[in-house]
């Protein structure tokens, strides 16, 4: 697993999207800051993973659309990770998911985050 300085975990998905937006926001702000970045995708949050699900999440001014939060966050190197346990437990496959995602496992996740500089959960 590669690791990166900064480790975003959000749990919530479309029924919560200040939390989608704050997870976004702060892990773009990461990779602007000069930090490689990783955003882990669990729980219900998988579901964002499929191609076209952030599309109209706007909680408004000052933050930026989710889905433009996300462009950035890739064009500027990060890598979003979808729990592969969580996506099974919530009947989808990696098909069904945005190619440009990885995918990580539990062990996976502790050693991203034990190596990570700085983390933010977003639960």
């Amino acid at each position: 697993m590669q690791t990166t300085d900064f480790v975003s975990t959000l749990f919530d998905g479309q029924s919560n999207p200040n939390k989608v937006t704050v997870a976004f926001t702060m892990a773009l702000n990461a990779v602007q800051q000069g930090h490689s970045a990783t955003l882990i995708l669990m729980v219900e949050a998988v579901t964002l993973g499929k191609p076209g699900a952030t599309q109209g999440m706007d909680i408004g001014q000052p933050f930026e659309p989710v889905s433009d939060l996300l462009e950035k966050f890739l064009a500027g190197g990060g890598r979003v990770v979808i729990c592969r346990s969580c996506m099974v437990h919530n009947g989808l496959s990696e098909a069904d998911m945005d190619p440009r995602f990885g995918f990580i496992t539990a062990p996976e996740v502790v050693q991203l985050l034990m190596a990570a500089k700085g983390t933010l959960q977003v639960a």
